[in-house]
């Protein structure tokens, strides 16, 4: 997309409250879309002053299937899959309808895969990821650490505790919004436990 294709298009928030309406509680598939579409439209409704609640949904990743099961590109897995190239590629309407032929050759090509949305999100996460960004992740005791920088294994309710200015220096940092939604819930969470 060039900015010319968006010129006579409403920006995001005009049209966030009829999205949100149209994807109402559906689960969300897509390719890559655990790591760039969800998280970059949960940011989107929170620019918008949406809430976008992700909790009860199930997402499947199309690519972590092929990934874990090839190791390709779209492009790649179309033609490994269907036999076919990509016309238009990397346009929205042409890698969505590539990506639901492939997720179903998938389904076809490996007896193990399910046809269940609850398996193939298991199957296609990487991560126990508690933000979408993966910043911050569940442990093996289910608590919440960070999975970057100099904290990185240490936990959330841990480094707060003892260096509060970690989270402001978060809130004022470039990381998305949702992650801070996050930590800021986590933070009080831990708050309230106390009180």
């Amino acid at each position: 997309m060039t900015n010319a294709d968006l010129v006579n298009e409403p920006v995001f928030k005009a049209i966030a409250g009829e999205l949100a309406a149209f994807i109402d509680n559906s689960d969300l598939a897509g390719y890559n879309s655990n790591k760039f579409d969800v998280p970059m439209l949960v940011d989107e409704f929170l620019r918008s002053g949406l809430p976008f609640e992700m909790k009860g949904r199930k997402m499947v990743d199309v690519q972590n299937i092929f990934h874990k099961m090839e190791q390709r590109t779209l492009a790649a897995a179309y033609k490994f899959y269907c036999d076919k190239a990509i016309e238009n590629a990397h346009s929205a309407e042409a890698d969505i309808f590539a990506t639901y032929e492939v997720m179903m050759a998938q389904l076809e090509k490996y007896p193990s895969l399910k046809p269940d949305v609850d398996f193939l999100s298991e199957f296609s996460s990487y991560g126990n990821f508690v933000d979408f960004a993966g910043r911050i992740v569940y442990d093996d005791k289910q608590q919440e650490i960070f999975n970057f920088g100099k904290h990185k294994g240490k936990t959330v309710k841990e480094i707060f505790r003892i260096e509060p200015s970690y989270y402001d220096w978060m809130m004022k940092g470039d990381f998305s919004l949702q992650t801070k939604q996050v930590i800021t819930s986590l933070r009080l969470r831990d708050f309230n436990a106390k009180v």
